[in-house]
């Protein structure tokens, strides 16, 4: 596919909303990617990592290898998505940290409109794409309701499911690969890893979501080939199950000790504003999560329709 320079700044700049979303727990870089216009593309292009692009690079050399694989929009994206990564996770941190209610608003108002947006694209309504709807909302709901595991298990063998379920869990719409890391409690042991720079355990991880990531694009490419109504339902009910993660007002149950020493919340359940504790900051979370909304309205217009 030929592209400008421009839209393959345009790419970077949606990898970069992607890097954003998936440094806050809860948040899925997969609905940026899909509500961008890109979701099927990066799926198609990462699908095409496979033992044919090695016959590829073996028989036609390293120009046939790239534009098979795609490699000009994956470069785009990623560089995006570092980059987002690096500059932004410090203010995010924060913002988590320090003003919770006015991040999760904005991001609210993200995900509600991708909703209306992925919706959209529904071209047409059966009782099976109703009930995958349903099913994957319910789903959803229920996996952000569950207790998270604080487990100090660092087998080899869990700690690659744990990178494979973890990175199929970041290219769905509406579920974060960070907290499905909390919820298996091998958030822990993989900070661990990283801070002790146990190079073995990093390694099994990252092995563990090449798998994922490669043999779960196949299958989500595949359902979009040939079951594409039902999937978008599927995806939508995803997301919709999501919102109670990122509902703005929050009640915490308990609190776990992080690694710095520090008590942060482990179960939260969403409460009324009127009945938070603290400041609800009511209007700017509307104000917020009105820009979220705006946020995705803009996007749909830079996206390049290919529905």
């Amino acid at each position: 596919m030929s592209r400008s320079l421009k839209e393959y700044v345009i790419i970077g700049l949606k990898g970069m909303a992607m890097g954003a979303a998936d440094v806050v727990p809860g948040v899925s870089g997969g609905t940026i990617a899909f509500i961008s216009g890109i979701y099927e593309e990066l799926l198609g292009s990462i699908s095409k990592i496979n033992f044919d692009l090695f016959k590829t690079l073996r028989k036609e050399g390293v120009a046939a290898a790239w534009k098979q694989v795609n490699g000009t929009f994956l470069l785009s994206l990623f560089i995006g998505i570092f980059i987002s990564i690096i500059s932004l996770a410090k203010t995010i941190k924060w913002l988590l940290e320090n003003e919770p209610v006015l991040l999760w608003s904005f991001f609210f108002g993200l995900v509600l409109a991708s909703i209306i947006y992925i919706v959209k694209q529904i071209k047409k309504w059966n009782v099976v794409a109703v009930l995958a709807l349903i099913g994957a909302a319910l789903l959803a709901y229920y996996v952000t309701t569950l207790n998270p595991l604080v487990s100090e298990n660092s087998s080899l063998l869990f700690m690659f499911l744990a990178g494979a379920i973890a990175i199929c869990a970041m290219i769905l719409p509406g579920i974060s690969g960070a907290f499905i890391l909390v919820l298996l409690g091998a958030y822990k042991p993989i900070l661990s890893a990283v801070n002790d720079r146990d190079l073995k355990t990093i390694a099994v991880v990252g092995l563990g979501a090449i798998v994922g990531l490669l043999s779960f694009s196949k299958i989500l490419k595949w359902m979009f080939a040939n079951y594409k109504n039902i999937t978008l339902a599927m995806l939508t009910g995803f997301i919709i199950g999501s919102l109670n993660k990122i509902w703005p007002w929050k009640e915490t149950l308990t609190w776990r000790t992080n690694s710095h020493g520090i008590e942060v919340p482990l179960k939260e359940q969403s409460i009324s504003p009127f009945h938070f504790d603290g400041d609800p900051q009511i209007l700017m979370a509307v104000v917020l999560a009105l820009v979220g909304f705006a946020l995705i309205l803009i996007m749909e217009k830079l996206a390049v329709k290919k529905i």
